[in-house]
């Protein structure tokens, strides 16, 4: 029998979260105090390690500091230590003036060693600039001001912990208002265990890889950590009107979801023909004489103009239209068989942040720039949905943290989920490291696609090369919900995103054998008729002062107790915690607080 849903988070993982995000109530340190166990915590910039008193800049200098001056962020770099009470996450504003450059100037900032780098705006006059939120360890941290591109004057640094993301704003209905029954119970269960656990996945290769063997990953995993992922990634690219055969993608769909109870997410690779120019709509081609780059490349279509693809009577329309009649007649299989799919299509079409102008986006429906790339995705949204009457689908938009990222983003009305993909082993690793396994949960990366919808859609890693480790995803409250690692080229070569480069093995069972992270054996049984099992309650009996329903009292339910007093929005408690929270019965209020202290200690 498959368990209805995991437990919750380990309980001292969860607790140091809880405890760290305490510290945001405490009273206030003094400016300049050097008492850096209370929160917010503020500095003056002048004071800092390395640092000078400057009264004026190069430009216009800002007025009224708050203490004998500013530090100029010229010539030298400059820093402090800030010691916490737990691992959390921490976030770190600098007010701050930048009158060298009207575009805005990189800024780099290293915590504990790890170097960050932001944009910041003109302006004469001081600014609270946040650089963003940083995990910071238990004990002393240092955090520098690198000089690199420079220039800024900066009056004042303050630290205070982050806020917990609110998952409970994320929707768990559709976009499609005449989703099927299995699309919106597919739904219900990604939004009941998001925030508080992450779904495994694994993309098989395609193509005939591993000798024919689809279940190369699958097995590997099984070898390794006892378990196999719960989303099988999957790609439609070879469904098309140029070279298209039938690799059985959609019968391994079928198979996953109604045998074996699995979760399917699927790309689609669509090729269009490198010289488009002289192709005859319906001709074959061989798979060398196609491509899905873009236009500028080397390798893309000279004669493919991506604008006309939403312009009805052009060739590229009518392309367009056969390569999604072609995905259609898969995608209405598998709803004739009840199978729902988490649909990215058109993906990380702002990757390398590229446009036409320039050349360097990835992918052809990426390539004339975010306005076009919309009425792409609006265009295959309506048409597979009003046309094809195609209601089996979640859709899912991968979007990028660039300045400019939210422009790209189709709309509330045409998206489910957004979607990341990490990979930051060769490049931009953050981490301090040159190789290996990269296991950071990237939760900056997180934060920026949590912002773009306001938390209303909830988050995934839709490809991934490194795990990120459990630990990591618990502290820095990276709640993805879920991640899938590219295949692995195994025996054919290629990327081998399982192997040692990219997997530290240790981790990789750590968090595959956990309580945090959902695997197929774990998925529930009524995952498509009833939005997943209803969960059995952690504690059934009242255990008076366990107000996080752990098994024991301590202090740290009279933490939370205060945090829900404060905030029962971000810091909510089950019914069953209130019930145990409720000392005196008397509802709960700040005397529950000290009444559970007093157990705790004995008192």
């Amino acid at each position: 029998m498959k368990s209805n849903f995991k437990k919750v988070i380990s309980t001292f993982a969860a607790l140091a979260v809880t405890a760290a995000s305490y510290t945001a109530a405490m009273p206030v340190g003094a400016v300049g105090s050097g008492n850096a166990d209370t929160f917010p915590y503020t500095i003056e910039a002048e004071d800092m390690e390395g640092a000078s008193v400057w009264t004026n800049n190069y430009g216009p200098a800002p007025k009224n500091t708050s203490g004998e001056g500013f530090f100029y962020l010229t010539g030298g770099s400059a820093s402090f230590t800030v010691t916490v009470p737990e691992d959390g996450m921490y976030t770190i504003t600098a007010r701050c003036a930048q009158v060298l450059d009207k575009n805005g100037r990189q800024e780099s900032i290293a915590v504990n060693g790890i170097k960050r780098m932001k944009n910041m705006p003109y302006s004469e006059e001081w600014v609270d600039f946040s650089f963003g939120s940083f995990r910071l360890n238990k004990g002393v941290n240092t955090i520098e001001f690198i000089n690199e591109y420079g220039y800024m004057a900066i009056d004042t640094v303050t630290v205070s912990a982050t806020p917990k993301h609110d998952y409970t704003l994320a929707e768990g209905t559709l976009t499609d208002k005449n989703a099927t029954p299995e699309a919106k119970s597919l739904m219900a269960y990604l939004k009941s265990v998001y925030g508080s656990h992450i779904i495994a996945g694994q993309q098989e290769i395609y193509g005939g890889g591993h000798g024919g063997n689809y279940e190369w990953e699958n097995e590997y995993l099984k070898d390794l950590t006892g378990k196999v992922p719960a989303i099988r990634g999957v790609d439609f690219m070879n469904y098309n009107p140029l070279y298209g055969w039938d690799d059985g993608t959609t019968e391994r769909c079928i198979e996953w979801a109604t045998e074996r109870g699995g979760i399917v997410t699927a790309s689609w690779h669509i090729n269009v023909p490198k010289d488009f120019k002289n192709y005859t709509l319906g001709d074959r081609l061989d798979w060398k004489e196609c491509t899905y780059k873009n236009y500028q490349s080397g390798e893309g279509s000279k004669d493919f103009d991506t604008r006309n693809v939403v312009i009805e009577g052009t060739k590229e329309y009518e392309y367009f239209q056969l390569a999604i009649k072609d995905l259609a007649a898969q995608l209405t299989r598998l709803q004739d068989a009840g199978v729902p799919v988490i649909w990215r299509p058109l993906h990380e079409a702002q990757g390398n942040e590229g446009n036409y102008s320039d050349g360097t986006a990835w992918f052809w429906w990426g390539d004339r720039g975010a306005e076009t790339y919309k009425q792409v995705w609006k265009l295959l949204y309506t048409t597979l949905t009003e046309e094809y009457g195609l209601h089996n689908l979640i859709w899912e938009f991968n979007s990028y943290d660039y300045t400019n990222s939210a422009s790209w983003y189709p709309g509330d009305d045409y998206v489910d989920i957004v979607a990341y993909d990490k990979y930051n082993v060769e490049y931009n690793r953050g981490d301090g490291k040159s190789s290996g396994p990269n296991l950071l949960a990237i939760p900056a990366k997180f934060d920026a696609l949590y912002a773009l919808t306001n938390g209303k859609k909830m988050v995934a890693m839709a490809e991934n090369d490194t795990i990120p480790a459990l630990d990591n995803l618990v502290v820095e409250d990276a709640g993805w919900l879920y991640f899938c690692p590219w295949y692995d080229g195994g025996n054919d070569g290629g990327t081998a995103f399982l192997g040692a480069a990219y997997q530290d093995f240790d981790e990789l069972k750590k968090i595959y054998q956990s309580d945090y992270c959902i695997t197929l054996d774990e998925l529930p049984v009524d995952l498509y008729t009833n939005g997943g099992s209803t969960p059995v309650p952690v504690q059934v009996e009242k255990l008076i002062g366990d107000a996080n329903c752990d098994g024991k009292v301590d202090t740290l339910d009279a933490v939370l107790v205060m945090q829900y007093l404060a905030n029962s929005k971000n810091y909510p408690l089950t019914e069953q915690g209130k019930a145990n929270a409720d000392v005196d019965g008397n509802g709960i209020s700040s005397s529950d607080a000290q009444a559970i202290q007093k157990l705790a200690i004995g008192g």
